[in-house]
């Protein structure tokens, strides 16, 4: 099972992409965690013209199309920025609108910030839900930053039980949307 890990962070040394790191160590066995956290700040800005009917999409944003359209499952960390997401990463879903690359797809996030990322998650919901997403409410967790080592590990055991747990979560929520 392939799973898409997005940083929703710009940020070189992103909390965000080590805490995805760290959750794509803990994975099942079962489950291929690619972690990206590179292709958002290449997009360029959504413009309608640009997606129409039978128009080649920008390069940049056919690499983001097929990387969601190839995977069986998302998990998504963001941070927060002015009690809300970054525009650069509501910029990158904006792309994603006019294609089905996230219908019924299974979709979690990982929110880590030093607050636990509460007005990010609660914008993020939304825009996911309308998108068409299977959001995977067990498999989505908050962190306060301060549960995280430099490196993204976490440093509280209970916790990545917890980010197991999660993963699981999105690995069974993959099987069914496969079988069914």
């Amino acid at each position: 099972m392939r799973v898409l890990a997005i940083s929703g962070s710009l940020k070189s040394d992103s909390t965000n992409a080590a805490l995805l790191r760290a959750a794509a160590a803990m994975a099942p066995e079962q489950m291929a965690v690619e972690v990206i956290d590179r292709l958002i700040g290449e997009l360029p800005h959504f413009r309608p013209d640009l997606d129409e009917d039978g128009m080649t999409p920008p390069a940049a944003v056919a690499e983001w199309r097929k990387l969601f359209a190839t995977s069986d499952a998302v998990l998504i960390s963001c941070p927060e920025y002015a009690h809300g997401v970054p525009g650069s990463f509501k910029n990158a879903l904006d792309w994603l609108v006019s294609t089905c690359e996230l219908t019924d797809k299974p979709v979690a996030l990982l929110m880590a910030s030093p607050s636990g990322a509460p007005h990010a998650y609660a914008a993020l919901r939304p825009t996911l839900v309308v998108m068409g997403c299977d959001l995977v409410f067990e498999a989505s967790l908050m962190f306060a930053r301060r549960h995280l080592g430099d490196d993204g590990t976490l440093l509280d055991e209970q916790l990545a039980g917890e980010v197991r747990h999660a993963l699981r979560a999105l690995a069974d929520a993959a099987e069914r949307r496969r079988g069914s």
